[in-house]
């Protein structure tokens, strides 16, 4: 069975009465060529276990289950529990989980289904819920090794920017700050069915390299970088002021015992500077 052959998609589909989903933002791949280089790029081998975030009808699923020693795919629509019932059935290492997966308890997933395996995370992330979902990934401090996802090309761009450029936003700096990321290839809208109004691409972040403070300093971190970009085009005086209720003679104290201008916005400043801002703001 050709999974990304767009007559037996459009054949199974119809057998089940399964009908797209705008809500949940779903789109399948057809392109044969994308989920066996997500797989490839994407950690799943041997000695490894793969948690899938969305499955579809099983495309980028089956691909995970032929190089991983088990994967564990969470899908909210309970209308594809049949279609992938069929679908996956030659895969006897693959558990489907019928939970949205910002409920859902993976630190407990991971310690049940895959001891004495390392983990990876892949995915084909419904847009309008992209940033939640990494997100929610990072702050949990998973044992995963790496994130690979596609994502609208818009959003890859942000992920994948330099902290400290104009394209960078408080996703990015939540990516940096955790590990490290870059994107792996591009991906046309014509690769879906149904084919959305944007194109895609496919990012990787590697865990486990990134900064550490303390749980305190940390939450502090957040809420500076969250505020400022908040009102990215303020100044940082005027956004924390206006967010946070921070004094803006603090923020300029905090700002000159860096070198850096009162006029500064928070685009402007790099990781090791936001960091270094954060802590001498939360000294004033």
């Amino acid at each position: 069975m050709i999974l990304t052959n767009i007559g037996t998609v459009k054949e199974i589909l119809s057998r089940h009465g399964f009908s797209f989903s705008k809500g949940l933002g779903q789109n399948f791949i057809v392109n044969p060529d994308i989920c066996p280089r997500i797989a490839e790029n994407g950690n799943a081998c041997k000695g490894f276990g793969v948690i899938e975030i969305g499955t579809g009808i099983g495309v980028l699923t089956s691909e995970l289950a032929k190089r991983a020693e088990k994967v564990v795919a969470v899908e909210i629509d309970s209308r594809l529990l049949p279609i992938l019932d069929e679908t996956l059935a030659d895969f006897d290492n693959v558990k489907i989980i019928n939970e949205d997966v910002m409920k859902c308890d993976l630190r407990r997933v991971i310690t049940d289904e895959f001891d004495g395996l390392r983990v990876a995370v892949c995915a084909n992330l419904p847009y309008y819920i992209t940033s939640p979902i990494i997100m929610m990934l990072l702050e949990s401090r998973l044992p995963i090794e790496s994130i690979t996802v596609m994502v609208q090309k818009e959003a890859a761009q942000r992920l994948c920017a330099k902290v400290g450029t104009r394209d960078s936003g408080a996703i990015t700096v939540g990516v940096n700050y955790y590990g490290t990321v870059k994107k792996l290839f591009d991906v046309s809208r014509g690769s879906f069915m149904p084919a959305p109004n944007v194109d895609s691409a496919v990012i990787r972040i590697d865990l486990g390299s990134g900064c550490r403070l303390d749980e305190k300093s940390e939450k502090f971190f957040f809420s500076v970088v969250k505020a400022g970009f908040s009102q990215r085009r303020k100044t940082l005086a005027n956004s924390l002021a206006s967010v946070m209720g921070i004094p803006k003679e603090k923020v300029y104290s905090a700002l000159s015992s860096l070198g850096l201008p009162e006029a500064a916005r928070i685009e402007q400043l790099d990781m090791e500077q936001l960091i270094a801002f954060s802590a001498a703001l939360s000294d004033k």
